[in-house]
């Protein structure tokens, strides 16, 4: 059973930064694709960004600004997020595609406000 816990959220100010953090435990393979959705509070749900087997892909809104890494010895993903915006806003869960299902996080809350 694949097993999930994001760290790392909280408040910060328009331009600011954070880093994500999801740590991983159970099967899985080291190529399995990961990423991060967000989900806003206006309940809009995105697909943020995405590692599988070294590409990555991100979503345009945050293209430029979020770095997504992974460390297969560790068993780790991070989402570095950089010159934050009030519309990251939300909260973010990481996800890993599993040989039969996708597993999410419990999700972590960002809050981007002056």
């Amino acid at each position: 059973q694949v097993q999930l816990v994001e760290s790392g959220g909280g408040l910060v100010q328009p331009g600011g930064s954070l880093r994500l953090s999801c740590a991983a435990s159970g099967s899985f393979f080291s190529l399995d694709t990961m990423g991060w959705f967000r989900q806003t509070p206006e309940n809009q749900r995105e697909l943020v960004a995405s590692i599988s087997g070294g590409i990555t892909n991100y979503a345009d809104s945050v293209k430029g600004r979020f770095t997504i890494s992974r460390d297969v010895v560790k068993k780790m993903m991070y989402l570095q997020m950089n010159s934050l915006k009030l519309e990251d806003t939300a909260v973010y869960y990481c996800y890993l595609d599993g040989v039969e299902s996708r597993h999410f996080g419990q999700g972590t809350q960002v809050t981007v406000s002056s």
